[in-house]
């Protein structure tokens, strides 16, 4: 209803407006006479819109469109049948009476509503939009020719000028759309207009208009204003006409592409014209900001109406021609230093002075000559006009900034940058600090972070600072930061490294705001510790996800103190080094920037980097040696306990391993911490030949081993990175090592040498082999490069041990020979080529079957060598005998001393020999009461082999030896032996098929194949499985047999008593069990654990044999057997292993009942 009672008052107000003009109607007003009816319609108009501005302008746009599509149908006939159907505006342009072009302008113009006008324009073809700026010229000069008429020339024109405006162009339903149908329409109707105008009609925005080869749209204007320049009667209008000309001849002859402005200067332009508006009682408003910006936008982006018939000499000429006339007439004078029109005239000479110097020459000498004196002209002129002096204020440069941000004008993210970086616009401290706050959105790109957080520290660090304040900024700040996406956050992350590694906080800060960012710290990983139980995959990777963004979040405001405290929880939490390390590896802007030299300085040279402050970056570490940094103050603050030890490992371990990261639009796999990182910071400064705490050096090898030992799943890198942590000497380093734990067990116990574990020894043979074989790769790969370093270091290996150089023959290649201790040569036939002899004095006459033994522990290789060339006559029973007892005296020597892995290498040499028959190890018969009717010559080397064990620990522990070994020696001894017991329980338990189940499982890995022995029966080499006993069979419901059944099982359980070897193990065991006895009962002590529970896992085994096996003792048997196993085990000095080893055999039934 009120929408009709609206039409129906600007109906009105039109038929009034008719009836004023009579005898005439306003189908034929003269422009004289507007002034006589024109103020019922501008009553009318303001009646309807009131106060309400976008309701105004709404309506003012109906009204055009509406009267110029009356004007239209007045000129092409329409039929009204056609319009009711198809034309929306029918309701409102069928009331009014019929008007012409005069009444449209006049409209236009008292409204006013240039800005309307011309973006209907927009919506025609560029040949109609020359028709109609034709009819606006001849309006304009037609008499009276009054100041608002030149007025609405020039504001149609910028504003053809300024482009479409974004804000007002909509769908399908816009008011510019429906105009252009409806106008499209009616040309395509009328028979007088031509068809060919419809048809390049474009309705949409993003079409150009079509150029016709007459419609030129700048040749129109430019000439109109020449000939009405002697009506621009003031200075404004005089300045005005001039800046748009100059700014219509700029952007369609003087440049071919959008001049971008750097957003300082954008800045000061829109500061300064705002500056002026408001001297003009203008309101500072985002509308009025966001006109400024097209105009500036407009005044630097090449025109859509390029021209077709005019050139540039003409624009020239003529633009010239106007400014003469008007600086005669001296308009062109300015003294208000807040004039408007002046500033942007000012702006326009200064963008076209620019130009001229860079417009490009015409192809033709004649016109060449002819455009540089037109340009010489208008330069001249331009040149000689005074401007009143105009400064930006600081403050206002920060409204407009603030204001143009949080409106979300054009360009605002790149003013936001330019807000967060300039000083002064921190200084307006409620203005800066509120816009932050309110806009965050705006500023949420890393590089914009970065120059907040720059900015913000100078706040912060200032010599007051305001607390409140700063507590806000750090909050908002990191709220910024939380914001970005992963891939920005660690952008950010690495530009705060660069920075400062502690920071926000790398100077004195407030209390208050480090106390708040500490609580916050502790919350956050109190909060990750808490949350890392068991859930699901979803769960598990939403969790590890905000873990991450609450890492990341502390660790942009202090690096230093969040990678701090991913240590401390890795090492002290337990099980939480693998979130620490996952939530690390998805930072890897935490990482910084490596650079191999930075990450071999020592940590004095990092710490006294990180003490000299913020400026100039000096404190900015990587973020790995960062890391680094701290697990060395906490490894040398704190004492660790082992598990933390192998939580710091694993950590480390994790870290070094390579994992996927995206890097652009790049993917790579890449460590947190590379390995040369960890070796030099970790390894290299701890290790030492004479250190006294042997904690440092200890893990500095496991350390290494865990660098060693990374899978990389990519090519490998050449050079390879162990060259960058001084391979050479760190490889003397570990051989001297390795030569101190050699005799570990003849230190003193003040040595300043520290006491080596066996452990230690395994590793650090490891790490040495490991390393060589990847030195030597390197060697191998480029020898000449390396004779030097190889050379020194063969030196340095004079000093050491002999056997160490075997560990490094990948290094050695062809260069050298193998040096051995002389004595080994005369019992080993070794090429001279390949093989030098060493007079050594601790290897002299006698001693070559120890260098042999020695050599076969060294190394699998090795081990093959010395078997196949031991000189060894087996035809002669002498050289037999004489070999078997040096190889008794020399394994008595060897054995203490060997690692595990030596000591296996070892068992296999005893067993090939035994087997060979090189080694003679007659078995005797003190552990039996009666000679065994059994066959075990299928267990011949296992026998012997325990035998031979037995006669070396008589040895070791006879008086001529014990005093050799420290208690740890001896301790070390027992677990040898009891790994051998192990090892000969396998190889007997092998040779007897079993049941899967419980004790009689044996693992293939766990069975070593032990060849066959050369007087082993060939007809127990098959041997068939057993079958369940009749009890097993009727425990699992097997039906009733009949008796013929059950009388052919009986004879084929007979049958594999017969075949299987229980017996002969059963023997086998119990030999074995008495020899650990005896054993134990001569070592020192007499309590050696491990062969303590060697025993109780051979009695276990001989149960399960009775059990699986009935028939394979007897109870009289096995009443003999638990007696002769207690007498044995009376022995032990120690009651409660005696008491439960008695338990044990106590258990020894037989069921063959």
């Amino acid at each position: 209803m009120m929408m009709n009672r609206d039409v129906a008052v600007l109906q009105g107000a039109f038929l009034l407006a008719d009836k004023l003009c009579l005898p005439s109607s306003l189908s034929s007003l003269e422009k004289a006479d507007w002034s006589r009816v024109g103020h019922v319609v501008l009553e009318a108009v303001r009646e309807i819109c009131g106060e309400d501005v976008t309701a105004a302008v709404s309506w003012i746009k109906k009204l055009v469109c509406a009267v110029w599509l009356k004007v239209l149908c007045r000129e092409t006939g329409e039929d009204i049948e056609t319009a009711w159907r198809e034309n929306p505006f029918f309701s409102l342009q069928n009331g009014l009476p019929d008007v012409n072009h005069v009444v449209l302008l006049e409209v236009v113009r008292s409204m006013p509503a240039a800005q309307i006008f011309a973006q209907f324009l927009f919506c025609l073809p560029q040949s109609r939009i020359c028709t109609e700026l034709e009819r606006l010229v001849q309006h304009v000069r037609s008499s009276p020719t009054r100041e608002d008429d030149i007025r609405l020339f020039l504001e149609v024109w910028w504003e053809l000028w300024k482009g479409r405006d974004e804000q007002e162009e909509g769908g399908e339903a816009s008011m510019e759309t429906m105009f252009a149908r409806q106008f499209a329409r009616l040309l395509s109707e009328s028979p007088s207009l031509s068809p060919q105008a419809a048809k390049r009609f474009k309705l949409e925005a993003s079409d150009p208009p079509v150029r016709s080869p007459t419609a030129d749209v700048l040749h129109i204007l430019l000439h109109a204003l020449k000939d009405i320049k002697d009506h621009i009667t003031t200075t404004d209008l005089c300045l005005q006409a001039l800046s748009i000309s100059l700014d219509a001849l700029h952007t369609a002859f003087l440049i071919d592409q959008t001049v971008v402005l750097p957003t300082k200067e954008k800045m000061h332009i829109l500061s300064k014209e705002v500056s002026i508006r408001e001297k003009k009682n203008e309101k500072v408003s985002p509308e009025l900001i966001q006109e400024a910006q097209r105009d500036l936008r407009a005044c630097h982006t090449p025109s859509q109406f390029q021209p077709s018939r005019m050139k540039l000499e003409e624009a020239l000429k003529i633009i010239t021609e106007v400014s003469q006339f008007w600086q005669n007439s001296g308009l062109l004078e300015v003294n208000d230093s807040s004039s408007y029109s002046a500033f942007k005239l000012e702006q326009s000479v200064q963008r076209v002075l620019a130009a001229l110097q860079k417009a490009k020459a015409p192809e033709t000498m004649t016109e060449m000559d002819d455009q540089e004196t037109a340009k010489n002209k208008l330069r001249g002129l331009l040149e000689s006009l005074v401007f009143p002096a105009t400064e930006s204020l600081a403050g206002v440069n920060a409204i407009v900034t603030a204001t143009i941000i949080s409106h979300r004008l054009e360009d605002y993210r790149d003013f936001a940058v330019l807000f967060v970086s300039e000083q002064s616009f921190a200084a307006c401290d409620e203005l800066w600090v509120n816009c932050l706050e309110n806009n965050q959105a705006a500023f949420q790109q890393h590089d914009t972070l970065i120059k907040l957080t720059s900015t913000f520290m100078s706040k912060l660090h200032s010599e007051s600072p305001n607390v409140s304040q700063c507590r806000k900024l750090l909050k908002v700040t990191a709220d910024i930061f939380s914001a970005l996406s992963l891939e920005d956050k660690n952008k950010a992350l690495a530009a705060m490294l660069r920075l400062s590694s502690r920071g926000f906080f790398g100077r004195s800060v407030p209390s208050a705001v480090a106390g708040g960012f500490e609580q916050e710290l502790n919350m956050a990983f109190n909060c990750i510790i808490q949350g890392r139980g068991g859930a699901s995959a979803a769960t598990s990777q939403g969790n590890l996800n905000t873990a991450v963004s609450l890492v990341a979040r502390v660790a942009f405001q202090n690096p230093e103190a969040a990678l701090r405290s991913c240590c401390h929880s890795a090492i002290f939490n337990k099980g939480a080094f693998s979130l620490m390390a996952e939530i690390l590896q998805q930072l890897p802007g935490l990482r910084g920037q490596r650079d191999r030299k930075d990450e071999a300085q020592s940590n004095d040279d990092e710490s006294r980097e990180a003490e000299e402050g913020v400026d100039g970056g000096k404190d900015a570490l990587s973020g790995s040696a960062l890391l680094c940094r701290c697990l060395q103050e906490m490894i040398k603050t704190k004492s660790l306990s082992a598990n933390e030890k192998e939580q710091l490992l694993k950590y480390l371990g994790l870290l070094m391993t390579p994992v996927m990261t995206v890097d652009g639009e790049e993917e790579r796999r890449q460590s947190f911490l590379t390995r040369q990182e960890v070796v030099n910071i970790f390894v290299l400064p701890n290790l030492s030949t004479t250190a006294k705490s042997c904690f440092d050096i200890e893990l500095s090898l496991q350390l290494l081993h865990a660098a060693l030992s990374v899978e990389v799943h990519e090519p490998a890198l050449s050079p390879h990175w162990v060259l960058d942590c001084s391979p050479f000497p760190l490889l003397y380093v570990l051989a001297q090592l390795l030569n101190q734990t050699l005799r570990c067990w003849e230190q003193p116990l003040d040595s300043t040498v520290h006491h080596w574990s066996m452990d230690t020894k395994e590793l650090l043979v490891s790490v040495l082999t490991t390393l060589g074989q990847v030195v030597g790769a390197e060697v191998g790969a480029a020898p000449s490069s390396w004779s030097r370093a190889l050379f020194w270091l063969h030196n340095k290996m004079e000093g050491l041990d002999w056997t160490i150089c075997f560990h490094l023959k990948p290094i050695w290649g062809e260069h050298f020979k193998n040096e051995v201790p002389s004595s080994l040569l005369t019992v080993c036939d070794l090429p001279e080529q390949e093989w030098s002899g060493l007079d050594l004095p601790q290897y002299g006459q006698g001693t070559g079957l120890l260098a042999w033994m020695e050599c076969c522990s060294a190394s699998d290789s090795l081990q093959s060598i010395m078997l196949s060339r031991l000189s060894l006559d087996q035809r002669r029973p002498d050289h037999v005998n004489m070999f078997s007892k040096g190889l008794l005296v020399a394994l008595t020597q060897t054995l203490p001393w060997c690692s595990v892995p030596q000591w296996t290498r070892l068992l296999r040499v005893l067993r090939e020999l035994i087997t060979s028959s090189r080694l003679h190890v007659p078995f005797s018969l003190e552990y039996v009461d009666y000679l065994p009717l059994l066959d075990l010559r299928r267990f011949s080397c296992d026998l012997r082999l325990s035998v031979l064990l037995l006669r070396v620990l008589q040895l070791l522990c006879g008086s001529s030896c014990s005093h050799w070994l420290p208690s740890d020696g001896w301790a070390h001894t027992g677990r040898l032996y009891a790994h051998a017991v192990r090892d000969i329980m396998n190889s007997v338990r092998a040779k007897l098929l079993l049941p899967s189940s419980g004790a009689l499982t044996v693992p293939a890995s766990a069975s070593p194949q032990t060849p066959v022995p050369r007087d082993s029966s060939p007809s127990h080499t098959s041997v068939k499985a057993p079958k369940m006993s009749k009890e097993l069979q009727q425990a699992k419901g097997s039906p009733l047999k009949s008796k013929d059944c059950q009388m052919e099982e009986e004879e084929e359980e007979e049958e594999e008593v017969e075949t299987v070897p229980s017996q002969e193990v059963l023997f086998v065991l119990s030999q074995l069990f008495c020899h650990v006895q005896h054993i134990q009962v001569m070592m020192p002590g007499g309590q050696c654990e491990p062969l303590f529970l060697s025993s109780l896992e051979i009695l276990s085994h001989y149960e399960a044999i009775m059990a699986a096996f009935p028939h394979s003792s007897s109870p009289l048997e096995s009443d003999n057997t638990r007696h002769f196993f207690s007498t044995i085990t009376d022995n032990l000095e120690n009651q409660e292993m005696k008491a439960v080893l008695q338990q044990k055999i106590a258990q020894l039934v037989s069921s063959a009942a």
